[in-house]
């Protein structure tokens, strides 16, 4: 099943944590190219979906690709979110325009290795640790409901958890 939005409850989790060390757009990049190969597997009636890009090896390289395009994708987003959060006289809910390269990095691992483990829960064809491995010990761990009351708890939560801390930490007009 291609991305989903409960893809990115665990990215809005994260941030929340790791604040500007952590780039959400970058996961988001990282979780829709982990489906370009179901995308393409669906449009052909391939009997698997989740070939060897849904393993955590099979991710890295898309991680990669996702690092090193993201900076020069995103930018545009954000100077369109910083605009715009200006514009509504909320400036504290601006981000960085640029990123350290290890922030893109690890939001791109994570993205990609979140995914997997999501995938993991959800579809059978899954093999997240091939080439050592064939098993799959994560399939229907939990129901789909139960993963995806999971996945926007963790949206709402994070978002919340990060608005609130950038409102806590705002500067004060003449500081």
């Amino acid at each position: 099943m291609p991305f989903t939005p409960f893809h990115m409850g665990a990215g809005l989790a994260l941030k929340a944590v790791a604040g500007r060390h952590f780039s959400v757009l970058t996961f988001g990049m990282a979780q829709v190219a982990m489906d370009i190969e179901p995308l393409v597997g669906m449009l052909r009636g391939a009997a698997v979906l989740h070939g060897p890009t849904h393993t955590y090896l099979g991710a890295v390289p898309i991680a990669l690709a996702t690092a090193v395009l993201a900076p020069w994708l995103c930018r545009p987003l954000l100077k369109r979110w910083n605009h715009e959060v200006n514009h509504y006289r909320a400036p504290w809910l601006m981000e960085a325009e640029r990123w350290k390269p290890r922030t893109v990095l690890l939001s791109a691992l994570a993205g990609t290795w979140t995914h997997v483990l999501l995938d993991s829960v959800m579809h059978a064809d899954i093999t997240p640790w091939a080439p050592w491995s064939e098993a799959n010990g994560l399939y229907v761990w939990v129901s789909m409901s139960t993963l995806h009351g999971l996945c926007v708890t963790g949206m709402l939560v994070g978002a919340a958890v990060w608005v609130s801390r950038r409102w806590l930490g705002r500067q004060r007009p003449g500081q």
